[in-house]
Order: C-alpha cells, then sequence, then structure tokens
C-alpha cells in the first residue's frame, strides 16, 4: 500500500506520514531500537531485535507492494520519529476481515500529534484495504495511548491480567481493543 500526508502538528511543524520505501530500511531500524528502548509498554526490548538495516529494507519493500497491509513513517525535518503499521491477521475467510496495528513514537517527540497522525492514517488504510476490524493490545498503565484510541473510536473487548512480563517491573496486564471499520 501507499499513503503520504502532510500534517501540522501541535507546535507548528509540519510532520509528513508516509508508507516506508526500501530506501527506509535503515531510518526504520533506528526508530524502532530507539523507541523499544524509551518505553517499557512496547513489544519487545531492542536486544531481542534479529532485524538488520537489509532485513527492513525488505520488509518494506514488501508492504509497499501489498494491497492490504502497510509500514508508516513519521518523518519531522527530515527525521523518522515514529512507525505505525497495518497487518492481516489472516487470509482464510473467518478471520481476513480483521487487521492488527501497532505504533511507537519517539519519546522526544510525544505530545506533539504524532500518534494521532499515524493512527488516523493507519485506520485510513484499513478501511481502504477492506478490513472491517482493526484490533491492538496496550498496556494498561499507558493510559495516554488508551486515551489517544479510545478517541478514535476504539472499544475494549477484554483484559490480560498476565499479557506481558516485564523486565523491569513484573507482570504488565494488556488491554485488547477493536475498532469496527463498517460504515
Amino acid at each position: 500500500m501507499q499513503y503520504c500526508k502532510n500534517t501540522l502538528l501541535k507546535d507548528g511543524r509540519s510532520c509528513t506520514i508516509r508508507n516506508g520505501t526500501e530506501q527506509d530500511g535503515k531510518a526504520l531500524l533506528d526508530i524502532f531500537l530507539l523507541t523499544h528502548a524509551q518505553t517499557d509498554y512496547l513489544l519487545s526490548y531492542p536486544d531481542e531485535s534479529t532485524m538488520t538495516e537489509a532485513g527492513e529494507a525488505q520488509y518494506l519493500q514488501e508492504k509497499t507492494a501489498s494491497e492490504n497491509e502497510i509500514e508508516l513513517l513519521a518523518v519531522v525535518d527530515g527525521v523518522v520519529v515514529g512507525s505505525a503499521g497495518i497487518g492481516s491477521i489472516g487470509k482464510k475467510d473467518k478471520v481476513k476481515h480483521r487487521a492488527t496495528f501497532g505504533i511507537s513514537v519517539d519519546r522526544a517527540y510525544w505530545g506533539l500529534g504524532i500518534g494521532r497522525a499515524l493512527t488516523e492514517a493507519c485506520i485510513e488504510c484499513a478501511r481502504a484495504a477492506g478490513y472491517l476490524q482493526l484490533e491492538l493490545e496496550a498496556v494498561a498503565e499507558n493510559q495516554h495511548a488508551l486515551e489517544l484510541y479510545e478517541s478514535v473510536g476504539f472499544t475494549e473487548y477484554g483484559r490480560n491480567p498476565k499479557g506481558f512480563r516485564s523486565r523491569l517491573s513484573g507482570w504488565q496486564e494488556i488491554v485488547l481493543m477493536r475498532l469496527e471499520l463498517e460504515n
């Protein structure tokens, strides 16, 4: 999938939300490692990543060629400061209407509206791809993220009290959320 849109941030700067391309492999790897070191709310730790620059480039090439999946980058002043994407749950008839959503933003850029812009772009792309439901998991303590997701229409449908086992804080409760995309 392809996508490109400019948005004005709360500090007056412009942010481009666009699909990553093969040339963005290093930038995606760098932002992944950075954001996963900055917060304990994401799925993995930087030392667990096995991706390489070439691997990320191939991943982005596949997402750009895909009709129903995408990896978006948030670019401010020529620097990738966040990423988000949608991925298919599966191709079987019973689940092909569902997609997953994930997002991360450099902590230095929190509070500027980048998370909202990436989230709204992923929702737009999920609708364009024909999905009927977008799903995510968020750490219950991550109140800012939960408020953002609720503000764009996601609703909670369950919790897993031992969803993550953090190296830093032990068990983390996971909130399961979904957004119906049907009109």
